[in-house]
């Protein structure tokens, strides 16, 4: 991808991710409009400020550990970041699967988060064992992998609006959006890790 296109791709990923978790952070004091479908969720209590707290950091902090200059020049900040960033997909992981458990969409919407949950759990594991065994390509390219099952949460809400169309059965959408928030991005983040044979480090921004 030619650098300028990479740029326009951060930074369109940075305001989306910042939008997404500000808009996620009202959910911890309960303020403002809140979907119905989540609170109607049996594990709401606690699970839910946890999923949020957790996820809504993980979404501000990720887009930054993906730039090549923090980690050049501040290799103490991306340490931080990264350990913050590790903290909040953990127990935005844990509090997602016991969500996942209680959504109203049924088993099918149910199994997508739930999977999700697993999957945003190991690959952040991988990525933070990879660190501190030394073996950075290998960091790098999990890391990668996990942020973009944090950004899940991101295009969960792009494809939102499509279960209100007219004569859209919300469950149905809701059901199909469970995996198309996570897989789609999944597997675009390993057809860039692939595309090149250089490492992951060099084909970040």
């Amino acid at each position: 991808m030619p650098k300028i296109l990479s740029r326009l791709a951060w930074v369109l990923m940075m305001i989306l991710s910042l939008l997404v978790a500000l808009t996620a952070y009202r959910y911890l004091p309960r303020i403002g409009p809140l979907a119905t479908n989540v609170m109607a969720n049996r594990f709401v209590d606690p699970f839910l400020s946890l999923h949020v707290a957790g996820a809504a950091t993980a979404l501000l902090v990720g887009p930054f550990q993906m730039l090549r200059g923090v980690r050049a020049r501040w290799p103490s900040v991306h340490q931080l970041l990264g350990r913050i960033y590790v903290l909040g997909c953990l127990s935005g992981g844990i509090g997602g699967l016991a969500l996942a458990l209680g959504v109203t969409a049924g088993p099918i919407a149910s199994a997508g988060f739930g999977l999700l949950g697993v999957g945003w759990i190991v690959t952040t594991s991988l990525a933070w064992r990879r660190a501190l065994q030394g073996r950075l390509t290998d960091h790098r390219a999990w890391m990668i992998r996990s942020f973009a099952l944090t950004l899940a949460a991101v295009t969960l809400r792009l494809y939102l609006p499509l279960a209100f169309i007219p004569g859209a059965s919300f469950v149905e959408v809701y059901q199909a959006i469970s995996f198309l928030c996570w897989v789609p991005n999944l597997l675009l983040a390993e057809a860039w890790l692939s595309a090149a044979p250089s490492p992951a480090s060099s084909r970040s921004l």
